[in-house]
């Protein structure tokens, strides 16, 4: 006897609505960093670092990056911002987000990942951008020693800016004793692109 065929076509919208649902969800959102050096853009990785990229996601959307500087820059390493405003005043930032250094991305030249203090759950709104790769600060294992530092993304345009920035002489500044450019470098505007009105 043959099987009726309503159960399965019942089920036909439910799967259309689930392709559309998964249409609709960008696993690798993209990022327009507008600085004082010239235009980077980041191509974020969802699926492998969801928790990280959500709480990037909702800084750069709420405007949090904006006047905020590079702050820290280490020639042949990295440089990192997203936290202090032009006059070294530190931002208030959400509660931190979990460490998703175990998502196996590396912290290869190129990437975006999370700067933390010595707590390997502490990471809030800075990031750094590696100017080389930095494999020593990749996850190893689940203690304090061995996190690692959480990529949640690489750039896709602007690796010339990134190592214009890397160039720069660099002193003290604010509350620091070294590597703050002497030149400041600015992060004017970070928007997720498509939902700025560019392309």
């Amino acid at each position: 006897m043959k099987k009726p065929l309503v159960p399965a076509l019942l089920l036909l919208p439910l799967l259309f609505i689930g392709q559309g649902l998964a249409a609709g969800r960008d696993d690798h959102p993209r990022v327009r960093m507008e600085t004082s050096e010239g235009t980077i853009v980041l191509e974020l990785d969802r699926a492998r670092a969801p928790l990280t990229v959500e709480n990037f996601l909702r800084y750069v959307r709420d405007g949090f990056y904006d006047g905020t500087l590079f702050h820290r820059v280490i020639r042949g390493f990295m440089i990192q911002g997203g936290g202090y405003t032009t006059d070294f005043r530190k931002k208030p930032t959400r509660p931190p987000v979990r460490n998703e250094a175990d998502n196996g991305l590396r912290n290869l030249r190129g990437t975006i990942a999370m700067a933390r203090t010595s707590d390997p759950h502490s990471a809030t709104a800075q990031f750094f951008i590696n100017v080389v790769d930095n494999g020593f600060l990749d996850f190893t294992a689940r203690d304090a020693r061995g996190w690692g530092y959480a990529v949640f993304g690489r750039v896709v345009k602007g690796m010339d800016v990134v190592d214009r920035i890397q160039q720069l002489p660099t002193g003290p500044g604010g509350p620091f004793t070294r590597d703050v450019p002497r030149r400041p470098v600015v992060i004017r505007r970070v928007t997720v692109i498509g939902e700025d009105g560019g392309a």
